[in-house]
């Protein structure tokens, strides 16, 4: 078993509109954008980021916004549901709060115990907020959001499976284990991770299979420490018979993928060297930077890319 995974580092999605996605993500659910940069591998689109104040790995939730994307469809292989941690007590306000926004799909129900708010996003992606009693996590507080509501960061992510067998094995040995079932969900935790530490499986067989497109998710990462716990968690996934990347320099952090066995795209994200390496914390997310491969595009690309405040 590994002992590397410490839990969801980040989780990525696919979107169409920038500018409403990045107002739905800071205005309505009051995180932080940490980073405005372009797609590694198509520059002429954004690659936005928000988390908590520090985007500490667990919190941090991107978007690639392509304008012209089809719309997702939902289904089997895919993350379904992305899961946000926010107060004991505070669904009331999360409430009112979504409802007053014009957020659509606003429902609540229970799993394992605790009470938990279903919404849509802009770009319909499936998304809940899920009380918890304590979270160590710094919520941002710069969005109007009360201190007594702020989302902390990520609680967990379903996955929508229509065979969980071969994704609850690789969960094994990324060192999680199961923590409960209910009406055909598997709760699995990494017991000594971060605070993102929990994934749920959900089995439904019928299930077509999820088309990607704007709302989709199009990746979830788990985080790792550093490159020596990458390398060691790559050779063993290798020795699994897992297909894997090289590692891959995001600037701010350093990547492998590979397809999980139900069809997710994993990810394994190291948490350094963080947002903090090409700008003042204070300033995060503020201007546009550039992977150097694409330094050379910035005139094109800030007369071309939808402008976005600071």
């Amino acid at each position: 078993m590994l002992t590397q995974i410490e839990g969801i580092h980040h989780i990525t999605s696919m979107a169409r509109d920038a500018l409403a996605t990045d107002r739905f993500i800071t205005d309505t659910l009051g995180l932080r954008r940490v980073k405005k940069t372009v797609n590694f591998d198509a520059p002429d689109v954004y690659h936005l980021y928000y988390a908590n104040g520090t985007g500490k790995p667990g919190t941090v939730m991107t978007y690639f916004p392509f304008p012209n994307i089809v719309a997702g469809s939902r289904g089997a292989g895919e993350v379904g549901t992305t899961v946000y941690a926010v107060p004991q007590g505070s669904l009331d306000y999360w409430t009112r709060r979504l409802e007053a926004h014009g957020v659509a799909g606003v429902s609540r129900e229970s799993r394992f115990g605790q009470t938990r708010l279903l919404f849509e996003g802009v770009n319909g992606d499936g998304f809940a907020l899920n009380e918890v009693e304590s979270d160590a996590r710094e919520p941002w507080n710069g969005a109007g959001v009360a201190d007594e509501a702020a989302i902390h960061g990520f609680h967990s992510a379903s996955l929508v499976l229509r065979d969980r067998a071969g994704t609850q094995a690789l969960l094994s040995l990324m060192g999680y284990t199961p923590l409960g079932e209910e009406d055909g969900v598997l709760r699995m935790v990494r017991k000594g991770g971060n605070d993102a530490n929990l994934i749920d499986l959900e089995t439904r067989p019928d299930a077509p299979v999820a088309r990607q497109g704007a709302g989709s998710v199009h990746h979830i990462a788990f985080a790792v420490a550093n490159d020596e716990a990458q390398i060691a968690v790559r050779e063993e996934l290798v020795a699994q018979g897992f297909q894997i990347t090289p590692v891959i320099d995001r600037d701010y952090f350093h990547s492998i993928y590979f397809r999980a066995p139900g069809g997710v795209l994993f990810e394994i994200a190291t948490n350094d060297p963080g947002f903090a390496s090409d700008e003042d914390m204070a300033h995060l997310g503020e201007a546009l930077k550039l992977p150097r491969q694409h330094a050379h595009l910035r005139e094109r690309l800030e007369a071309s890319l939808p402008e976005i405040g600071g």
